[in-house]
């Protein structure tokens, strides 16, 4: 949902295994600030004397982050006033922010917020005007989770860049930097102010089934000097970049979503492995800071998760790291989080532990009125709230909503998806795609020598509002770079029937290239790609998600990695088996052997090309 240097923690002790496979107006205008993208530093006596007008229930909700269902925030679809009714037991956003007071909300495509650009922005207009038509009304923080990749809320006709392993495979700061730059921008123009990106966690396990290609790879060094660029990027724009998951969740088999992961990680192997990006972070001043529904014994040996853990925010993150800024937890909706304590407990042992916002709790009502309780009833200080609060108010005061909390049509259409936007989204995804097999020189693909082209392989749904399906994709832009392509949708688990069917309509064509979708021992892809290859047609297999894909494929005479389906990188990928563009990427995480996990295939920094 991060160069400075910081990636060297100065350890010199030998390496483990994981380790080498990472080798109002009036308020307005009081507090009306100079700057285009970011104001200046706020005046925090103003700010303060705001919190010293609030009720108590409005500083407790000031503290939420919530989701809403709708494209308008006061005249959404039937459908969406009946799931707010039932979900949160208000029928719009405006009702949302009028019961609640909330200080933040969040937007989802499947909440059907983000629509198309001019929606977007009419429906972050209508929420700002909601709240500060309100006594003591505020502007709202509206935030995201649009890391890129296979995780964004906001789809096409916005521009879409490769996620985060493709970045670090491209090992670009300056296109990291990019990245964050162009999103930033196009998110503020849509009135979204606060992403819920970048990833700082360091993906050193190949089972991660949350993280993954979204981790910018396994050498916290990389990551660090990626994080801080694409951080600069995101508020350069006046947009607030969000690291995370703090202490770290690239090592884990376990989905925070489902279940309650636990980080082995000595405290050593912490600070050199999963704490580097975090600094690299704060010290580029990121402005928020997002929790990890996990527990790590050797930073906190009670059994919580870091969400609720002490400890580790206050301790580590607040003291230790130096870090001021906005901590906000992942979801509150999250199975990790709701393991060991109730609903009506975990947003105030969170604020024990020294979170400011709280995101997402799946009975608003419930959180709201606990928070408030424990005020009332002496758990929690009304001074603890105001911590957090003046945190929050200092963040929007720095992003300018103060003083412009609005958004414009015009704003967009200069902003968003421009034909500049995509073009550098474009070039940054050639820069990222990386070669691992190549025998005989297959690729660069010849359209002389093999002008017909079937495309075959797995349709995972297409992420982040992209067109997809891959494989419609990858032949719809070869056919525009001169080839005869057709597409055949086999799917993640090709049966017996289909993959017959695949070979069969390979004996028609010159060339076969066959999207794979995490490739496992038993995987019936793996049959796929090997009868495909005993068929006799030069088969080109492209790893759509996770690289580790080729080391279940020993047979496949090409093979390349890029990162996810979305359009933009494989569109990238289908230039370079045309040789349009060379393949420069490098793996960012290690490849280890599919028949002895212990030994390194290819290792980081492996890649090939013409």
């Amino acid at each position: 949902m991060h160069d400075t240097g910081t990636g060297n923690t100065g350890n010199t002790a030998q390496p483990s295994r994981r380790t080498l496979l990472a080798a109002t107006a009036g308020v307005t205008a009081a507090l009306a600030t100079a700057g285009p993208a970011r104001a200046a530093a706020p005046d925090d006596s103003r700010l303060r004397a705001l919190v010293s007008r609030m009720t108590l229930p409005e500083k407790v909700g000031q503290l939420f982050v919530m989701r809403v269902y709708g494209h308008s925030a006061t005249a959404p679809d039937q459908a969406d006033i009946d799931a707010n009714l039932k979900e949160i037991g208000v029928r719009t956003a405006a009702e949302l922010v009028a019961k609640y007071r909330v200080g933040g909300i969040i937007y989802f495509a499947w909440a059907h917020n983000t629509r198309e650009p001019h929606q977007i922005a009419d429906l972050s207009n209508g929420i700002q005007k909601a709240s500060l038509e309100l006594p003591r009304g505020l502007p709202v923080l509206i935030s995201t989770d649009q890391e890129h990749g296979i995780v964004a809320r906001v789809g096409e006709p916005a521009t879409l860049f490769p996620g985060a392993m493709a970045v670090g495979a491209g090992g670009s700061r300056s296109d990291a930097r990019t990245l964050g730059r162009i999103a930033g921008a196009e998110l503020r123009a849509m009135g979204i102010r606060q992403d819920y990106s970048p990833v700082a966690d360091v993906n050193v396990n190949p089972a991660n089934p949350v993280i993954g290609v979204r981790s910018f790879g396994a050498d916290p060094r990389a990551v660090s000097a990626l994080v801080a660029a694409e951080v600069a990027g995101y508020q350069g724009s006046g947009v607030a970049a969000t690291a995370k998951h703090f202490p770290g969740h690239g090592d884990t088999n376990v989905d925070s979503h489902t279940g309650f992961p636990t980080i082995t990680h000595s405290r050593e192997m912490w600070e050199r492995l999963d704490a580097p990006p975090f600094r690299a972070a704060i010290a580029a001043g990121i402005d928020s800071i997002m929790t990890a529904h996990l527990m790590v014994p050797a930073l906190d040996d009670s059994g919580d998760p870091a969400t609720l853990s002490r400890p580790i925010l206050t301790g580590i993150l607040r003291e230790r790291l130096g870090y001021d800024g906005v901590v906000v937890t992942d979801s509150l909706g999250m199975q990790g989080v709701r393991t060991k304590y109730g609903d009506d407990r975990v947003p105030v042992l969170a604020l024990k532990a020294g979170v400011d916002q709280l995101l997402n709790p799946p009975d608003l009502d419930l959180a709201w009125n606990a928070v408030l309780t424990a005020v009332r009833g002496g758990e929690l200080t009304e001074a603890r709230l105001d911590e957090s609060i003046l945190r929050v108010l200092r963040l929007k005061s720095r992003l300018g909503l103060f003083r412009s909390p609005y958004v414009s049509r015009a704003g967009v259409d200069r902003t968003v998806g421009t034909r500049a936007h995509l073009a550098a989204a474009g070039r940054i995804a050639e820069r990222t795609t990386t070669l691992l097999v190549n025998e005989g020189r297959l690729l660069p693909l010849s359209r002389r020598r093999y002008p017909r082209v079937l495309v075959v392989g797995a349709d995972p749904a297409s992420p982040s509002g992209t067109t997809g399906p891959p494989t419609g994709v990858l032949a719809g832009a070869l056919n525009e770079l001169g080839f005869t392509a057709t597409a055949l949708s086999t799917g993640t688990a090709p049966s017996a029937a289909t993959i017959a069917k695949a070979v069969a309509a390979a004996r028609d064509a010159d060339a076969v290239v066959a999207a794979t979708y995490n490739v496992t021992a038993s995987s019936s892809q793996k049959t796929l790609v090997q009868q495909l290859v005993a068929a006799g047609r030069p088969v080109v297999a492209v790893a759509v998600r996770n690289p580790y894909d080729v080391a279940q494929l020993p047979s496949v005479p090409a093979c390349l990695a890029a990162y996810s389906w979305t359009d933009v990188e494989l569109r990238a990928a289908a230039r370079v088996i045309a040789g349009r563009v060379k393949p420069r990427g490098r793996l960012p995480v290690a490849v280890q052997r599919a028949d002895d996990p212990e030994q390194v295939l290819y290792p980081i920094g492996y890649g090939l090309s013409y």
